[in-house]
């Protein structure tokens, strides 16, 4: 079966890793291009592409400003994907939980045997 195309969705567009960097650097403001090459170290080319599939799918929106372009997170746009990765996030929540309940009452059994042990 074909893979779908980086922008046919939201989803495939952060299945790259470079697209979620840059996701991530502009979350808590906009910013130009130079911005994110100079942070991210990524070419401007590479940037470039990798904003207008991420501009396609609409988790990104752009400002201009005379020539300069200025670009933003889409929070609402993104809200799918994050509602669907936090039923993963109460998974993994709920099973970490159970591994540190199990750790501390083995930890109970150890120190209760140890000083049992110590007894005359």
């Amino acid at each position: 079966m074909p893979r779908a195309a980086t922008t046919s969705d939201s989803f495939n567009a952060v299945a790259e890793p470079r697209r979620r960097d840059i996701l991530n650097f502009l979350a808590p403001a906009e910013r130009p291009v130079g911005d994110i090459v100079v942070e991210l170290g990524f070419p401007q080319p590479s940037v470039s592409k990798h904003l207008r599939v991420l501009l396609d799918v609409g988790l990104v929106e752009v400002r201009r400003d005379g020539r300069q372009a200025f670009y933003r997170t889409n929070a609402e746009a993104i809200k799918p994907v994050h509602e669907w990765t936090s039923r993963f996030e109460r998974y993994w929540r709920r099973q970490l939980t159970r591994v540190k309940d199990r750790a501390e009452q083995q930890s109970k059994r150890s120190e209760k045997n140890s000083a049992q042990r110590r007894q005359p």
